[in-house]
This record gives C-alpha cells, structure tokens and sequence, in this order.
C-alpha cells in the first residue's frame, strides 16, 4: 500500500491585501508516496485566491493541516499521486534496463 504525504516548504505573501495584512499568495509544497522501501517525490507551487475578509485567517493562525486542505481543493491530487505511483511502480518492475553488450565479457567470467 503507497502512502502519501505533503510537506510545506513556504507561503509566500503580500504584506497588504485590502484591509488584510499577510495575504498567502503561493503555496510551494512536495508530495511524497513511499511503499516499502521505494519513495517517489514532486515538487510544485500553488497559486492561491485573494481571501474574502470573512474567511481570511491571519498568517500567525495557519496550521499545517489548514494548508494542506488548501493543496487538497486547489491541485489534481488524483493525477499527481497517479504519476507519484507509476513512478514507484518503475522501480518496482523498471519497464527499460540496462543489459551489458553481449560482446564484452562480464568482469570476473572466463572465456
């Protein structure tokens, strides 16, 4: 089974928006899914809307889980945990390898 996770790396913001002091503009997040020992990661940034004043909450007041909401609605996370789990998958059952040339002898065999 493939967990998925965000990370918050910033928040970039505006020092006024309106009557509104420390408006996020920019969400710069990754997303990582892990299944046994194989990791696949993407890293984006999210444009957010300017917040109305009656649901705008203070920078000092975001938490985490809040941010993450915001990932939730504003990004397709069904399509970047699809591409997170077809790079596991590679790892898994790589779909390209890499044989050595069939003329060059393989270091330690005798011919």
């Amino acid at each position: 089974m493939t967990n998925f996770i965000w990370s918050v790396y910033q928040l970039d913001t505006v020092p006024m928006e309106g009557n509104l002091q420390d408006v996020v503009i920019t969400v710069h997040y990754g997303r990582t899914a892990t299944e046994e020992q194989y990791k696949a990661y993407t890293y984006g940034t999210m444009g957010c809307q300017t917040p109305s004043e009656t649901d705008f909450t203070a920078y000092p007041d975001l938490t985490f889980e809040q941010i993450c909401g915001w990932l939730d609605a504003g990004l397709d996370v069904v399509s970047i945990d699809t591409g997170l789990q077809q790079d596991i998958d590679n790892q898994i059952n790589p779909p390209v390898i890499v044989l050595p040339l069939p003329w060059i002898p393989v270091s330690g065999s005798t011919i």
